[in-house]
């Protein structure tokens, strides 16, 4: 979390520390096992809600289950950090499963002398307490090919073979022009920093503007891992990136095809079924005082928008491939999705 902005450097993002992987032959000491894990998010987060949609495509939430923390972050020890409160939901302000108020405590658990910064998503070892890992990149992979024995009938295929040097070129270019530019604009201390952010960021968005205007999703004729990094970025962007964070050259549903296939997924189960627009606004407008000090949370716009028409079927493409749509989710849905 950056605290302030006196330092007239550009937000650099820290390499996760946490980084060890759950597998099928427990190589880093961690099984696959169902009810043994317990994921920590916010539904605020971007980097968390990929890991939450993945769970939900896959049918993961009988095996991991979810430790939602309170959107307004608690500052302990001069920062910030993802707690647990009885309006998210836990008791005494304690989580019920892992008895932790601060998502710190698994961190220092499994490194006593840890002093870096605390993450969303953390995959916590129950029987333990301790971090396994906040490597939101290769949770999702991980979920996708070592926990398949434990995925649901008919779970899609996220990140198929043929498609892989496709769709690993387009994250790696949608995480440095997209998911990260969001915030080295936001948190830019200089103008030099935040015109460089700012203009990849839009070019990389008339890119994919170009691109799904003629293809229902990112790559192949499915839902693949690609579509799954891309939209929690566009899915907050009208709300809190395009004025909190200052991305206002152009808003989202002012491009055609992004805010078509912004709406075509919200409207697929998986996705805005995991999407709580009170706890984004919340986080965004409260948490970061050095850029909004009046803490005034912003209204809008209407999320009723992301349920309409968006013509995107006329494309061709199946949003499941082969496979079949999650069924309800066993979790809280927002109202606006329902």
């Amino acid at each position: 979390m950056v605290k302030d902005l006196t330092e007239a450097r550009e937000l650099v993002r820290e390499p996760l520390h946490f980084a060890s992987r759950v597998t099928a032959d427990a190589r880093d000491g961690w099984p696959v096992e169902a009810g043994r894990y317990r994921l920590v998010v916010s539904w605020a987060c971007p980097w968390a809600h990929r890991v939450v949609i993945t769970r939900r495509l896959l049918g993961l939430e009988g095996a991991i289950s979810l430790a939602v923390a309170d959107p307004v972050q608690e500052v302990i020890e001069d920062d910030y950090h993802w707690v647990f409160t009885e309006e998210t939901g836990s008791p005494g302000g304690l989580d019920p499963v892992l008895g932790i108020h601060a998502l710190r405590e698994a961190y220092l658990a499994a490194e006593p002398d840890y002093t870096g910064g605390v993450s969303v998503p953390g995959l916590v070892d129950i029987p333990s307490g301790r971090l396994v890992s906040n490597d939101f990149a290769q949770l999702t992979l991980d979920l996708g090919s070592e926990w398949g024995p434990l995925h649901r009938p008919g779970a899609p295929d996220l990140y198929p073979e043929p498609l892989r040097a496709e769709i690993d070129a387009l994250v790696e270019e949608i995480y440095r022009d997209v998911n990260s530019a969001v915030y080295r604009a936001g948190f830019a201390p200089r103008q030099e920093f935040y015109d460089r952010a700012v203009t990849a960021l839009f070019d990389r968005l008339d890119a994919l503007e170009e691109r799904l205007s003629t293809r229902r999703y990112l790559v192949g004729d499915s839902i693949t891992e690609a579509d799954v990094r891309l939209w929690p970025t566009l899915v907050r962007f009208d709300a809190v990136y395009h004025g909190h964070f200052k991305c206002n050259i152009r808003k989202l549903s002012e491009y055609p095809a992004l805010w078509g296939y912004t709406r075509d997924l919200f409207q697929t189960p998986g996705f805005g079924d995991t999407v709580h627009f009170d706890d984004i606004r919340r986080h965004y407008y409260h948490v970061h005082h050095m850029i909004n000090p009046t803490r005034i949370v912003a209204r809008g716009p209407d999320p009723a928008g992301f349920l309409g028409a968006h013509g995107r079927e006329q494309l061709g493409g199946s949003p499941f491939g082969t496979g079949t749509a999650p069924g309800p989710s066993p979790e809280p849905v927002p109202a606006v999705a329902r």
